[in-house]
């Protein structure tokens, strides 16, 4: 038997075109347009092995430097005859996949360092902030370039390598967040009642810092995705056969003039990515900090 809701739960025109109006008025246009190419980033990495029309390593050179919007080719094709939009597709895959992994493994060591410091002090906080202004004082592409160099490329090793950046940050940022949130007394109450030290910053702590690390790495997202396209385009990040964004800007500067595409496509990217990140960052800093409400 069918059931019949009464005609006052179903929104009508009026209440839907009130939502969007909302939504229009809370979420600015840019940040609207911000999140619509993120989300689509995000859908191009999953379903890349769907929609990629070519294998990355699929030659034709019959067909090497066509322009963009050749039969068969939406984007043109590189030096070597191969399909630039199914390199494309695979190089977000793949500099997303780096990013995402090296923003959430600094996150997690540098919150981690953070709370240490909060909770023991004396000689461990004064290590703690020292690591952290030896890492901030460090040229930390010279140092990636030597590290490659010297161990060679390899996607553990790049993803370990991108996750030492910008830890400090979270390290000081958490340090501080725990200290107050330690002085406001809830912490200190939940220690009285028995729960142990891993169980007060995990359980207490962590949930009411979060909204403040989201955002701090929202903003170290981007940086990562711009080191590592730097590594890629000195030829010390991803190797072929694989690729990524700045593996494809690298290998088209060769072509700039006589085929622009093949390295303004992963350049566009890039810049879209880096200032969508920037855009929705800055969004939910003004979202989810009281202090500037």
């Amino acid at each position: 038997m069918a059931l019949i809701y009464p005609a006052a739960t179903r929104p009508n025109a009026r209440q839907r075109a009130g939502f969007l109006s909302s939504i229009r008025r809370n979420v600015p246009l840019s940040v609207g347009l911000g999140i619509l190419w993120l989300a689509a980033m995000v859908l191009v990495a999953i379903f890349a092995d769907r929609i990629r029309p070519y294998g990355i390593t699929q030659m034709d050179l019959t067909s090497r430097l066509s322009y963009p919007g050749t039969m068969g080719h939406l984007l043109g094709t590189d030096e070597l005859g191969r399909d630039v939009l199914s390199r494309l597709i695979q190089s977000i895959r793949l500099s997303l996949v780096i990013a995402f992994g090296a923003t959430l493994l600094s996150a997690v060591f540098g919150t981690a360092l953070g709370f240490a410091a909060a909770q023991f002090r004396g000689f461990v906080e004064h290590l703690v902030l020292a690591l952290a202004d030896f890492q901030a004082a460090l040229p930390f592409l010279i140092m990636s370039l030597a590290v490659l160099a010297f161990f060679g490329s390899s996607m553990v090793l790049l993803v370990c390598l991108m996750g030492f950046y910008g830890w400090e940050r979270y390290a000081r940022i958490a340090r501080g967040l725990a200290i107050s949130a330690g002085a406001q007394g809830y912490a200190a109450s939940v220690v009285q009642l028995g729960a142990t030290p891993a169980r007060v910053y995990l359980r207490h702590i962590l949930p009411n810092v979060a909204s403040t690390l989201i955002v701090s790495m929202t903003l170290t997202f981007p940086e990562i995705i711009l080191m590592e396209s730097g590594l890629s385009f000195l030829g010390l990040g991803v190797q072929p056969p694989e690729t990524s964004l700045g593996n494809m800007v690298g290998f088209g500067r060769e072509y700039l003039t006589r085929a622009p595409w093949i390295m303004l496509a992963p350049a566009l990217v890039i810049m879209l990515t880096t200032l969508s990140i920037s855009l929705v960052g800055d969004w939910l800093r003004d979202k989810l900090d009281p202090t500037v409400r």
